[in-house]
């Protein structure tokens, strides 16, 4: 058994241990006000100038529900099979936050506006069912930056600054029941549920999903019980996780951590956590509360909300397919066998495939891009592939200009590795880097001729009857191109020139 920095390896840890799972997903939606005022939401804004009387918990002022809000988060529980409730309300959660400028924030406790729902993710081919306990309105925090401190918390911080312009804005949090799966899958099914999530949000139009901007966040619920238990450990909050190579790393983290500390004799404190995206560690937040003691009570001055059947039927009508219909659809659609299909879901990149072909780009290249030169540099980079800054629209732009004989594989992976380094545009990146194809015969023509003269032997193969030694004649014009020759012109050439 090895411990190394206060936690066990994984396969030591989950030799001994069984991880229980919980997964609290906060979505900002995409309306154009706040949850209760009519305040913008667009991010970036310059601090605190999105606020008003409600948003700021100032006294006298009166909210009023957002009814867009209220048909997302209807879609939303819809699209996870959950039941829709035909009346619920909202309540006071207390406690102090200076990002909070009310002291409480208002959200659902005992009446989630949806409940027991249900939903589907795939791992390496295998399907995991996920049930959902509940999605429930509420609204979002203020935003604090701690300054002076090395860190950007506030241990060691001179001083602090607060921008309320996200204060209000709607949010869905959705909430997984415990979720157990075989040891070694847990981490990588927690991984693939968020991306499901972010995929199936984007298709119902509620939410941009924007992981860097905090528009969707993961609070990672987990524990460890002894292998074969069925007596439940004592679970850790690790808070606002923004990627799924993030929620991946920290529930793997927090696995060697727990065990390192059960094994060793000790207690697991009942806490959030905070992860740190640089290091790969948890470090202690707060101890977590339970729901007793923010000392929830119906908000008094809101009404409740009762969607009339009739609604939520007009709003069930306008699902997209179901996340695992729509899978099989693009699978037949894009010809890929189910091992293919495997790695683009496993890899996180089915939306990016597909919004890639719908710039006209077959699926075949389009998988070979997102899922080889991108994956590699996302792999290298330590981010998800949709975090390198390249998006479909560049895919389509470079794959175009190989179809049409502009680039080749080898210099389209250079345009690539420009674009992943912020070097530009791919034509910028294409000028700078010299990475245009040489398409003047003359040019070709010449580095054959010196082709030839450099490899008599060779020449000398091919006429004798050996045609497919001419391939190592084709291998030194490249070169002396420098690669920027596409190889089928230089065998046309070649073939012409020595009577093939």
């Amino acid at each position: 058994m090895t411990v190394v920095a206060d936690v066990l390896t994984i396969d030591d840890a989950l030799a001994q241990f069984d991880p229980v799972m919980g997964l609290e997903v906060h979505v900002e939606l995409n309306t154009l006000s706040k949850m209760f005022c009519g305040c913008p939401t667009e991010f970036g804004a310059p601090p605190n100038t999105q606020t008003c009387p409600v948003c700021l918990g100032l006294p006298g002022a009166l909210p009023v529900v957002n009814a867009r809000a209220v048909e997302s988060a209807i879609k939303i529980g819809l699209a996870l099979n959950c039941e829709i409730a035909e009346w619920c309300r909202f309540a006071r959660k207390n406690y102090f936050y200076p990002d909070m400028p009310k002291n409480f924030q208002t959200s659902q406790y005992d009446e989630p506006i949806a409940f027991n729902g249900w939903t589907e993710v795939v791992v390496d081919g295998e399907t995991y069912r996920i049930e959902i306990e509940r999605a429930h309105m509420e609204e979002d925090t203020g935003k604090s930056t701690h300054v002076g401190g090395a860190t950007g918390r506030i241990h060691g911080a001179s001083h602090s600054l607060v921008d309320y312009n996200r204060a209000g804005i709607p949010l869905i949090e959705i909430v997984t029941k415990t979720i157990e799966v075989a040891p070694e899958k847990a981490a990588a099914v927690a991984r693939a549920y968020v991306s499901m999530l972010r995929d199936l949000l984007l298709a119902l139009d509620v939410s941009d999903v924007r992981m860097d901007q905090g528009s969707l966040r993961c609070d990672a619920n987990l524990s460890l019980k002894p292998s074969g238990s069925t007596a439940l450990g004592t679970r850790t909050e690790t808070k606002n996780v923004n990627s799924f190579r993030s929620v991946e790393r920290a529930i793997t983290y927090e696995i060697t951590r727990q065990a390192a500390v059960l094994v060793a004799g000790g207690k697991i404190l009942q806490e959030t956590r905070h992860w740190h995206e640089d290091t790969g560690i948890t470090t202690s937040g707060r101890e977590k509360s339970d729901a007793d003691d923010y000392r929830y009570f119906p908000e008094p001055d809101l009404v409740p909300v009762a969607p009339a059947r009739s609604w939520v039927e007009e709003i069930r009508a306008t699902l997209p397919e179901a996340p695992p219909v729509k899978r099989l659809r693009l699978q037949t659609e894009w010809g890929f066998t189910d091992l293919e299909m495997r790695d683009v879901v496993n890899g996180g990149v089915q939306t990016l495939i597909e919004q890639t072909v719908a710039l006209g780009v077959a699926a075949a290249a389009a998988k070979k891009w997102w899922l080889g030169e991108l994956a590699r540099a996302a792999n290298e980079a330590g981010k998800d592939v949709d975090e390198l800054g390249v998006g479909p629209v560049e895919i389509a732009e470079v794959q175009k200009l190989v179809e049409a004989g502009a680039l080749n594989d080898k210099l389209a992976r250079e345009v690539f590795d420009g674009l992943v380094k912020g070097e530009g545009s791919v034509t910028q990146i294409i000028e700078a880097r010299g990475l245009a194809l040489v398409s003047d015969d003359s040019a070709l023509q010449e580095a054959i001729d010196r082709a030839i003269a450099a490899n008599p032997a060779v020449v000398e193969k091919v006429n004798s009857g050996k045609p497919a030694a001419a391939g190592a004649l084709i291998g030194a014009v490249m070169k002396d191109m420098r690669g920027q020759a596409d190889a089928a012109k230089v065998r046309e050439l070649l073939n012409a020139t020595l009577g093939i």
